[in-house]
């Protein structure tokens, strides 16, 4: 799936950051299992449509799965709160029900926070997060695009580096042990010097296009349409009936002193919560199922009637036979 051609990432910057806003901060705060769960899988679903299965699978491989085994591990080994003790370590501490539960919740929090970020940067680009804060708080809109922008160049800058050292034998895998340390700290200072010469580049290119000067003014190609205000109702709609379910207490849940779960078994208010969330959370992946229907629907319609006509069929010739080849 070509990113550039997801329907969500061509809506309005402003749908686009609220919906990041609400996704991030439902599952940031909320932190019931079944919306964390609910969470992680839109968005490793999401990703998957715009960086295909070898990249998730990768950094959830590589990356999410290790760091949510070891938060999961870590918690209850160095916290002992709770009231349902499981065992003793020698040294008199207990390892506790909620210590571990609340381990298992934090690691989710992770798997969440790295697996929406990794579609975030495609979605909202520095230009739409400018545009949508620009006015508003112009330096730090500015550092913060800047930020997110330094990110995935830096990573593919590396890449590069790398190739070329690997191509002359200098790779950080190749030769000995103190060899290896030498090759890694040359490719270190290989990306210091890259990353202050950009920004440098940066800053003089900014300064050549007048950056900061009074009455300046900045082309938008953003406007907002039926399809956006279609969009920010859904995500009202959503968000309002999770909150409303949330405020009375339906997806209420406490790890400390004691385990208090509530939504489990399933009620009508833990479950308007749980489809409201889903609805909310898989918002890009129907929007972009949709388009694709559509897009399929309109070709299938046009080969259907569509007819090449026999002039073009023949190879531009007319196959007449009635005059036998005379004119």
């Amino acid at each position: 799936m070509n990113k550039k051609n997801d329907a969500f990432i061509q809506a309005h910057p402003g749908i686009n950051f609220l919906y990041y806003a609400l996704v991030l901060g439902i599952s940031m705060f909320c932190l019931h299992p079944v919306i964390l769960l609910l969470s992680l899988g839109s968005g490793f679903a999401y990703g998957v449509r715009l960086k295909g299965w070898r990249s998730m699978g990768s950094l959830f491989g590589k990356f999410l799965l290790p760091g949510m085994i070891v938060v999961a591990l870590v918690n209850p080994a160095f916290n002992h709160y709770g009231v349902t003790p499981l065992l003793y370590l020698e040294n008199g501490n207990a390892i506790t029900l909620e210590a571990i539960v609340y381990g298992v919740a934090l690691a989710l929090v992770l798997g969440v926070s790295l697996t929406w970020f990794s579609t975030y940067n495609l979605v909202m680009t520095s230009d739409k997060f400018i545009y949508l804060f620009g006015k508003i708080i112009p330096a730090s809109s500015l550092i913060l695009s800047m930020v997110f922008r330094f990110v995935p160049k830096f990573q593919n800058q590396l890449k590069l580096v790398r190739n070329g050292q690997k191509s002359i034998g200098r790779d950080m895998h190749n030769g000995r042990w103190w060899q290896k340390i030498k090759y890694g700290v040359t490719t270190f200072s290989i990306m210091i010097t890259w990353a202050l010469e950009n920004a440098i580049e940066t800053a003089d290119s900014m300064k050549a296009r007048g950056y900061g000067l009074k009455g300046r003014t900045a082309f938008a190609i953003y406007c907002f349409d039926f399809r956006d205000g279609f969009l920010l109702g859904w995500l009202v709609v959503t968000s309002g009936a999770f909150f409303l379910s949330w405020a009375k207490g339906s997806l209420y849940i406490s790890y400390n002193p004691q385990l208090i779960l509530k939504g489990w078994p399933v009620t009508f208010g833990s479950g308007l919560g749980f489809l409201a969330f889903f609805c909310l959370a898989n918002l890009p992946l129907f929007l972009g199922l949709y388009e694709d229907y559509q897009w399929h629907k309109l070709t299938k319609k046009a080969d259907h009637s569509v007819t090449v006509p026999y002039y073009f069929s023949t190879g531009g010739l007319c196959d007449d036979t009635s005059n036998d080849g005379k004119l």
